[in-house]
């Protein structure tokens, strides 16, 4: 199978005055994120711009965008891969993760209203349904969603870029740990983190929050690795 025929980059919505560059790194970057592409796949510059039906020219400052971003590893022989997953890595994620996440989301907490609360259970709702019919990408993307909503609230947030910047990075090993959501997430944590926004109450947004990624990622996450490390493969 030829590499554009194996490359999944879906199509994003970007603003009429966003630049092809700026479009294109849009694109692939969120199509890391939301890990359609999978850890270890090798890239090609032409590979790339053709499953994007693009020039190389942009392809290639979206490249070193995103290498910059430890998002795609340059190899020494001219090609590209995302990186794959070790358990030190992961471990040193997941860590980065839960600090930025309960500060982003403990400082957005003053900012809460009725209609953000509103605007986070819809989410919820459609990532049940999500989780019902099965569909692991649009679950994903709903899922990152909901938490961007939040941490956004804050109007004086800087935190928000260093959390995408961690979740870009998680984001092709966490479209393989979210095929065993149900193994490990028992209970629904961001039900709980509503609940905490509702009430106003700091401690328990903060437990739910590191809840939520302790058990959406870090217990499968690490499972799946510990398997790895001792010669199985990934399910």
């Amino acid at each position: 199978m030829s590499e554009i025929e194996t490359l999944n980059i879906p199509e994003l919505k970007v603003g009429e005055d966003t630049t092809v560059q700026d479009s294109v790194y849009a694109r692939l970057r969120n199509a890391i994120m939301i890990g359609t592409i999978e850890p270890g796949t090798h890239l090609t510059m032409r590979g790339l711009a053709e499953a994007m039906g693009l020039s190389p020219t942009p392809v290639r400052e979206a490249v070193r965008r995103l290498s910059s971003e430890n998002a795609i590893e340059i190899l020494p022989n001219r090609r590209m891969a995302v990186p794959e997953m070790t358990l030190g890595r992961f471990e040193e994620l997941v860590a980065l993760r839960i600090v930025l996440e309960t500060h982003a989301a403990e400082r957005s907490l003053p900012y809460v209203s009725d209609i953000i609360i509103q605007q986070l259970q819809s989410l919820d709702d459609d990532m049940d349904q999500a989780l019902r019919d099965e569909a692991l990408d649009q679950l994903t993307i709903l899922n990152l969603e909901f938490h961007r909503v939040l941490y956004s609230i804050n109007p004086n947030q800087v935190s928000l870029p260093a959390i995408e910047s961690v979740w870009l990075q998680l984001g092709p090993f966490q479209r393989q740990v979210v095929k065993r959501v149900n193994e490990f997430y028992k209970i629904d944590r961001h039900k709980e983190i509503l609940s905490a926004l509702r009430s106003r109450n700091v401690a328990a947004l903060l437990i739910a929050t590191e809840s939520d990624i302790r058990e959406g990622i870090s217990r499968s996450g690490r499972s799946l690795l510990t398997r790895k490390s001792e010669g199985h493969l990934l399910a």
